[in-house]
């Protein structure tokens, strides 16, 4: 079999495959944000010691994190138009299924966060007539970030890289284009390794920035 890679050119990113890159960035950006804003109201839910609020995020924690994403993807995508009574789109149950999901494992990083602040921290908090609400906000939660953004960024950068599920549910994502752009040409093999490569360069690239920022993060402690 032979290789070619010569029908590659700006034509073809440009209609193909920038529309998925731009969605499959888009994925990514509001699944962290989301999923770091609700993870963190989980976390600080498990560590607040009432009953009442720790079994039900423990359950939805644990609940999906046992369950593999692209089943996730699946039941957002078919349950969810039957719960409202019309269809959704691929691209916004796409945005919702991996917001929803990913709370969940940005919860466990931020609850190793919060865990990570020494206790004498909080304590200096109530000392001073703070509430926990505002401990939690003004001493420890800041920290907690500090000391979690590393692995907080990891997690994004594996985030990305889950985005390519979608296809699953027909959603139009980088993978997507570069498998419309090969199906276009009869050349799904040269595509599919372009891919790979790209996806490589795109992780392999923000790894590295992480693993520098970590150790400025150290230098500071």
């Amino acid at each position: 079999m032979n290789l070619d890679f010569s029908f590659l050119s700006w034509q073809i990113v440009s209609s193909f495959i920038a529309k998925g890159f731009f969605f499959s960035i888009q994925l990514t950006l509001v699944a962290m944000i989301c999923g770091i804003a609700l993870g963190t109201l989980l976390a600080l839910m498990r560590l607040s010691g009432k009953p009442w609020l720790v079994w039900p995020a423990t359950i939805y924690v644990d609940t999906l994190r046992s369950v593999p994403l692209v089943m996730v993807i699946l039941w957002f995508f078919l349950l969810i138009p039957l719960l409202i009574g019309r269809p959704m789109g691929a691209e916004l149950s796409a945005i919702i299924t991996f917001s929803v999901f990913e709370a969940a494992y940005y919860s466990e990083i931020m609850r190793a966060g919060i865990q990570s602040v020494p206790r004498g921290q909080q304590h200096a908090g109530y000392a001073v007539g703070m509430t926990y609400a505002q401990t939690m906000k003004l001493v420890v939660l800041p920290q907690a970030f500090r000391n979690m953004l590393p692995v907080l960024l990891t997690q994004t950068i594996v985030l990305f890289q889950d985005t390519s599920l979608v296809y699953a549910i027909g959603a139009y994502d980088l993978l997507k284009g570069f498998e419309v752009a090969g199906k276009n040409y009869n050349r799904p093999v040269e595509t599919y390794l372009v891919a790979a490569v790209v996806y490589f360069v795109i992780c392999f690239s923000l790894s590295m920035l992480v693993r520098r920022l970590q150790k400025k993060i150290a230098i500071i402690r």
